[in-house]
This record gives structure tokens, sequence and C-alpha cells, in this order.
């Protein structure tokens, strides 16, 4: 139970905020939607703080692996995301969040759910840090061409907006991180902290910000991010399994392919100006897929690689 309960914890303040959402959008005279850039930015900071040189040698010592997750990071969930937005006839700025999650990297909880099922961890953190190098340009460009169907997409505007998020935060962790050389084990201890509490205040936020979109689309959007959540790790897996590798890497690829990085995309439809419709899908990938991981990961616990 332990495992969920700080995914419990944030449904439960999402529902609050869903019935209560005034309490949630400003204080004062100050927006609280503008906490949410720079809480990821701290987030991805943390991010960056927790990875090394060997993240980036992976792909020397097990290159056709890391492609292969690379290639299904990028295809699947994306064009998945794209198929179910047209399926379910989401208005334009509802689909559009949901492919703007397909087309999102791989999250911080991809590491943690590999290690739970058994699989390739040391895959999962270099899948993870390219994923995240590579989004400035190929989430910009993903968008521009699945979700500038729905919605105009400024490349150049999502590629700046993502490495302000991004790439400078992470690119500062990662020297911080070499300067203080193991002499900062607090920080390593602080900020997993910080970050899932940011995450959390950044889906009550949405939510709350949200909560007219949410009533015209919400049972249907909960089942299209199912959807699209079951869809991205059944299709990561045997899209493994078709290029031929081994079981624990084929774990790997599912969790990294199912697991996206919700908070940037939610980020980027502030950025956008879209956080009360873009956002949403985001705002409900979030809690849907840190239940759905921790019980795959589970399952997968209890069998032999």
């Amino acid at each position: 139970m332990k495992n969920y309960l700080y995914t419990f914890s944030i449904i439960v303040a999402a529902t609050v905020a869903y019935f209560f959402p005034q309490y949630f959008i400003s204080i004062g005279n100050f927006q609280l939607k503008e906490l949410i850039i720079p809480l990821l930015q701290i987030i991805m900071f943390g991010m960056g703080t927790t990875m090394s040189y060997d993240d980036f040698l992976g792909v020397v010592k097990m290159p056709k692996a890391v492609i292969v997750g690379l290639i299904c990071q990028f295809t699947i969930m994306p064009f998945l995301g794209f198929s179910i937005a047209k399926a379910f006839d989401f208005p334009p700025e509802i689909a559009a969040g949901v492919i703007l999650v397909g087309c999102s990297p791989s999250g911080l909880a991809s590491n943690v759910m590999s290690y739970i099922a058994k699989a390739n961890v040391a895959l999962s953190i270099t899948i993870t840090s390219f994923a995240t190098l590579l989004a400035p340009i190929l989430t910009p460009l993903l968008m521009k061409l699945l979700g500038g169907q729905f919605i105009e997409i400024d490349f150049w505007n999502m590629t700046y907006d993502i490495s302000k998020m991004i790439i400078i935060p992470v690119g500062v962790g990662f020297l911080l991180n070499k300067i203080l050389a193991g002499r900062a084990e607090w920080l390593q201890k602080v900020l997993p902290i910080i970050s899932m509490a940011g995450i959390a205040i950044i889906i009550v936020i949405i939510t709350a910000v949200g909560q007219k979109s949410l009533q015209s689309v919400g049972v249907t959007l909960v089942l299209a991010t199912l959807l699209h959540n079951i869809g991205g790790f059944i299709l990561g897996y045997w899209g493994a399994r078709l290029f031929k590798l081994p079981e624990q890497d084929c774990r790997t690829v599912a969790i990294e392919v199912g697991l996206q990085n919700s908070g940037l995309a939610s980020g980027l439809a502030k950025a956008m100006g879209k956080l009360a419709t873009v956002g949403i899908a985001p705002a409900l990938f979030g809690p849907i897929m840190n239940v759905n991981g921790s019980l795959l990961a589970s399952f997968w616990s209890k069998k032999k690689v």
C-alpha cells in the first residue's frame, strides 16, 4: 500500500480541487498557475543532479536497446495519442493535450518502476536521459505534425520553451553534481521530495483551472488516458520483442514508453496559454500512469526474468 500512497494522495487532492476550484486558482492577486513552470524547472534541476557520464555511455554499451527504446518512445505514444484523440472526437484543444502527452519524453518515474519490475535500470536511465535531451527537437516536431491538425503549433516557440524548462535546469543540475562530487548527499534526499510535491501541486492547479473543461469531457478523457497509458505499455513491450531484445530490456522499453513526462506537457500547455484545455490530459495522465505503472511493476517483480 505504501507504493500507492503518493498517487492516492494526488487523486484525493485533485478531487478536492475539482469540487472546490476557487481555493486553488489564486491567492489574493497571485495566479497559482504561474508556479507551474518554476516548479517544473526545479523538478528538472533535480533530475540533472542524478545524472552522470555513465548514463550517456550506456548508448555505447547497449546501442541497439537504447535506439529501439527511443524509436518506440517517439513513435508509439505520439501516434497512439493522435489515433485516440481522433477516435474520441475531442474538442480541438483537448485532443491536442492528449497528443502533447504522447509527444513528451519519458519521466523519472520510469527509472523507479524499472527497478521494481526487475528490468534493466541502467538502460532505463539512459533512455530517459537521451529522450529528455532530444525533446526540444522531437516534441515540437511531432506536435507540429500531429497536434497541428487540431491547434496552431509554433515550432520555434515550443523548442525555446522546452529548452528553458528542461535543458537549462538539467544542465545546471548536472554541473552542480559534478562540482560537488558527492559532497551534497542531503540534496539527493531533499530534491526527490520537492519533485514529488511539485508534481502534486501542478496537477492540483491544472484540475482547478480546467474544472469546466473536465465537466464536459471528464469520464471520456479518463477512459482515453487509460487506453493511451496501457496501450503504451503493451505496444512498447511487443515493439521491443519485435526487435528481439531480451526480456529484461523489453520490460524496460514498455515502462519507458508508458510513463511520460506529464509535468513537461503541463508546462508546455501553460506556456501556450491553454492550461485549462490542453493541460487537462497531462494532469489526468500523471496519477493514472503511476497507478498502472505500479501495478505492472509489482506484477513483473513476481515474475522471473
